[in-house]
């Protein structure tokens, strides 16, 4: 195979025919608490900093209304920490980030995600906090390196904002940053952190969870003071197919059980 052909993968290449299930039937505000618990759980979340919202696909039953596509959106409260939220805790804001249910407030920096919710109808989930890998290559100022195949995950779909320029914290500046951002999936701020999007939790989670480890080993790499060896690019697009395809929601599901069998209070 040269330089120039694409292997294929993904679903078209092979398809299992039963995956482990989380095993229990959750409500949205359900499933928001145990992805917060998870990625707390495996590093991503630096205290009770970043946020993720939520604006499920098809009508509207946030609101009571049926005659509109679904605009609100799950959201974390202000002030609590990833580690300590159960599905009680879950807000729900509309499309300008009024609170409308919810025991309690949630930050002005929500902003940046309803912008991007509006203006990118894929992004379904949007996740954003500063785990520890990312943040020390978002300080560098540059995009990791590709240099494992979970790498592939993020071929041709990252993005660099090479300046930080304070808390997002206001509709018009989440708006700009939100146009330039553009199609790219996971968004490295400089200075500041990272952020995750994906048309289900399952794939937004997925792709939050893998970029720590590829930004720690990239950094690594980095430290040996020696170039690594290419992979493929042929061979990446396959890869990241089926990463996308075959590894998101399996990846979700085993997520979900092990934190469930942890604390079931998660639930309440």
């Amino acid at each position: 195979m040269t330089t120039e052909e694409v292997r294929r993968g993904g679903l078209d290449v092979w398809s299992p025919s039963k995956t482990p299930p989380i095993g229990a039937d959750l409500r949205d505000e359900q499933l928001m608490a145990v992805a917060f618990r998870h990625l707390a759980d495996v590093g991503f979340a630096e205290n009770m900093a970043g946020h993720i919202t939520w604006q499920p696909d098809g009508q509207s039953q946030l609101n009571g209304r049926s005659d509109k596509p679904r605009s609100d959106m799950y959201v974390n409260p202000w002030g609590l920490w990833w580690q300590e939220l159960t599905a009680s805790d879950i807000c729900v804001v509309d499309e300008d980030a009024r609170v409308v249910r919810g025991r309690w407030d949630v930050t002005p920096a929500i902003h940046l995600h309803t912008e991007l919710h509006r203006i990118r109808p894929d992004a379904r989930v949007v996740i954003h906090n500063h785990p520890y890998y990312v943040t020390l290559v978002a300080a560098l100022g540059i995009l990791p390196e590709l240099v494992h195949q979970t790498g592939s995950l993020f071929l041709d779909d990252m993005y660099l904002v090479e300046t930080y320029d304070g808390e997002i914290d206001a509709p018009w500046r989440a708006s700009e940053l939100a146009q330039q951002i553009g199609s790219a999936n996971l968004i490295v701020l400089a200075n500041h952190g990272v952020i995750a999007a994906g048309r289900n939790l399952a794939e937004a989670l997925y792709r939050a969870v893998s970029i720590e480890r590829v930004c720690r080993l990239a950094y690594d790499v980095m430290l040996t003071g020696r170039t690594p060896s290419k992979m493929n690019r042929g061979d990446m697009v396959g890869m990241k197919q089926s990463l996308i395809e075959r590894a998101a929601d399996v990846y979700w599901a085993g997520a979900a059980r092990m934190t469930i069998k942890a604390d079931p209070d998660v639930l309440n």
